[in-house]
């Protein structure tokens, strides 16, 4: 496979290994962990069972039993070492994790050779399960959003159009036809995000409210907004402990994320209005419903796309040691702030969005040690450049 390699490549390792781990693959649709699981089918000389629990009646844990039990028969009736199960969608399994550790342990008392691969794309009931069941019994892969440059090399995408289109494969063949395209992002990824990954499986109070607050992130992404704000802004919006709980889970689902404030102080993180950013710019522009060639000519809204973008990237690329931040001081911001240990990188983007504060690189060294300043667009690295390259590569 040509895309996803490097992700398919080592998760393809992991199960080929006589060592035994459970092995979970999460991120959001349509990201490629489908691909890359048909990828480790095909490359293994195992045999392989393939399942999903995607359907329209939820599997229950019986379901899953079933599935175990017929892969131990391929396993043991084998005359090759082991047979690999793959269930993709695990999260739709009721009390998923419990029948997954049963199982496991099973096994590892029998001497049964069973490995497996779960796929999962909602992390945030994935993590839940692993912390809470299946500590110290699996391997989490993530597979993040496409990149710029997967989708140039997979398209041959300009750079104008990822910053409106975004990182959706799956979606790349309908940009001619720009009805058709939005249709396409709002009822197979953002509806199907929201009815079947976060409303089906989690309890929400107010469902309204979070498609609202959806809206507003994408309609405000690369904009610093404090909850109350948001609260003014929001219909039925109870407080504002519910919209950060909210932000947590469309964060999750790889939609929209609230960066905080960096701060040595985390308390003071934790309480900053967040910087919203929408996960891929291809679901802030099917919200808005602004035709490329109006959008991308507008100079304000192009440098709005650029930061999102930007703030997008960082956080699809950056790897679990690397946190991503913004930074505000009065009158003074940094657009994005990386962290790795006490290593820091502060980034300027020259974009051309209007501003409410000004630009505060200078600043943000004075105040702080062990600083990388990094201007992005302008005299600075160009745009493109640094789409090329992950969060980490700047430390």
């Amino acid at each position: 496979m040509p895309y996803r390699r490097p992700i398919a490549a080592v998760v393809l390792k992991r199960v080929q290994e006589k060592r035994k781990h459970i092995q979970v693959l999460s991120g959001p649709r349509q990201t490629g962990k489908t691909t890359i699981a048909l990828h480790v089918q095909h490359n293994v000389k195992n045999p392989v069972r393939f399942v999903s629990a995607d359907e329209p009646m939820t599997r229950g844990p019986a379901w899953l039993a079933q599935q175990w039990e017929l892969a131990r028969l391929d396993s043991t009736g084998s005359k090759k070492t082991g047979s690999l199960l793959i269930v993709d969608e695990i999260q739709k399994v009721g009390n998923w994790s419990e029948t997954v550790k049963r199982l496991w342990d099973e096994d590892t008392r029998t001497g049964v050779d069973l490995k497996v691969l779960m796929l999962g794309s909602s992390p945030w009931l994935l993590q839940r399960g692993l912390t809470e069941s299946l500590a110290g019994r699996f391997e989490l892969h993530y597979s993040p959003h496409w990149s710029f440059i997967e989708m140039k090399q997979a398209f041959g995408w300009n750079l104008d159009q990822y910053l409106f289109y975004g990182g959706y494969p799956g979606a790349a063949g309908l940009i001619n036809d720009y009805r058709r395209w939005i249709d396409y992002v709002q009822h197979s990824l953002i509806e199907t995000t929201l009815a079947k990954d976060i409303l089906l499986l989690t309890r929400i109070d107010k469902p309204a409210l979070l498609r609202q607050l959806f809206a507003l992130g994408c309609e405000y992404s690369g904009q610093i907004l404090s909850y109350q704000k948001m609260l003014g802004q929001l219909h039925d919006a109870g407080n504002t402990t519910t919209l950060a709980h909210y932000l947590e889970l469309l964060d999750a689902a790889g939609m929209i994320s609230g960066l905080q404030k960096f701060a040595l102080a985390g308390v003071r993180q934790r309480g900053s209005s967040p910087k919203l950013i929408a996960r891929n710019n291809g679901l802030m522009h099917a919200v808005l419903g602004r035709p490329p060639k109006d959008a991308l000519s507008d100079t304000r809204h192009r440098g709005r796309t650029i930061e999102s973008a930007a703030g997008a990237h960082l956080l699809n690329t950056a790897s679990p040691e690397v946190k991503v931040y913004y930074w505000r001081d009065r009158n003074k911001e940094v657009d994005f702030v990386l962290t790795k240990g006490k290593r820091l990188v502060a980034i300027e983007m020259k974009s051309g969005r209007q501003r409410d504060a000004l630009p505060g690189l200078a600043e943000f060294m004075s105040q702080f040690k062990n600083v990388r300043p990094l201007l992005v667009g302008g005299d600075g690295v160009p745009f493109e450049e640094f789409f090329r390259r992950t969060a980490d590569e700047w430390f």
